[in-house]
C-alpha cells in the first residue's frame, strides 16, 4: 500500500506551480490540475476546494479572456480514470510549464530512491508499465527522442552517453517509437474542451 502522503505530495507539487502560469494557459492548469487529482486519487470534494482557492490567484493573472468560475466546472469534467496516463509533454505543450524528468531535486540518494519506488509500485497500480532493472539501449534513445524530439544522432550521442554505433543502430525505430501518441483520444478531449469554454465565452459577450 503506497503512502497516501507520498501520492498527494505530486498533487501538492502541482497546485504550488499556479504562480508560474500565463495568461493564455490559466485554463489549460486547471485541467492539468483535475488530471494530477485524478492520477493521486485525490477527492473531488478536495480537489473543488483547491481550484476555488487557486482560481483566485489565477484571476489576477492578466489576459484579454477572463477566467471565470465557469471554468472550473468545466475543467472539472476531465476528472476521470482515463487521464491515468497522460503524458508530461502533454501537460508541459498545454501549461508551458517545464517539468524535470528524473532529477533528484535536492534529495539525498536514499530519499531519492525511495521516491523512486513508490512511483514504481503506483504506477503498477494504475496498470502502467514499470520498468525494472537499466533500461535497454534503445528505450534510452526512445527516452531521449521524446523529451527532445528534434534532436539529431549527434544530440542523442552527446545527451545518452550512447556510442555512435548503438545511436546509430537504434535511431530510425526509437524516432518512429518516439513519435508515437499514446493519448490521442485524450489531447483530443482536451481541446475540445477548451474550444467549448472559448464558444461560451463568445456567446456570452
Amino acid at each position: 500500500m503506497i503512502d497516501t502522503l507520498c501520492i498527494y505530495a505530486l498533487y501538492n507539487w502541482w497546485l504550488n506551480r499556479a504562480g508560474e502560469i500565463t495568461g493564455g494557459h490559466r485554463y489549460d492548469y486547471l485541467m492539468c490540475l483535475v488530471i494530477y487529482a485524478c492520477k493521486c486519487d485525490v477527492p473531488k470534494a478536495k480537489l473543488k476546494e483547491d481550484m476555488y482557492e487557486v482560481f483566485q490567484k489565477l484571476k489576477l493573472v492578466g489576459h484579454d479572456n477572463p477566467l471565470i468560475e465557469e471554468d472550473i466546472e468545466s475543467a472539472l469534467e476531465v476528472y476521470s480514470k482515463e487521464y491515468y496516463n497522460f503524458k508530461i509533454s502533454d501537460i508541459e505543450y498545454l501549461t508551458d510549464i517545464r517539468i524535470e524528468r528524473n532529477k533528484r531535486n535536492g534529495r539525498k540518494q536514499a530519499d531519492h530512491v525511495k521516491v523512486m519506488n513508490t512511483m514504481k509500485v503506483l504506477k503498477k497500480q494504475l496498470g502502467e508499465e514499470a520498468r525494472e532493472g537499466r533500461l535497454s539501449a534503445e528505450q534510452k534513445v526512445i527516452d531521449f527522442l521524446r523529451q527532445n524530439p528534434t534532436a539529431r544522432k549527434c544530440d542523442v550521442i552527446r545527451g545518452t552517453g550512447l556510442d555512435k554505433k548503438t545511436v546509430y543502430k537504434h535511431y530510425e525505430a526509437a524516432k518512429e517509437k518516439a513519435s508515437q501518441s499514446e493519448e490521442p483520444k485524450v489531447i483530443e478531449t482536451i481541446f475540445t474542451q477548451r474550444l467549448g469554454r472559448i464558444n461560451r465565452n463568445v456567446n456570452e459577450q
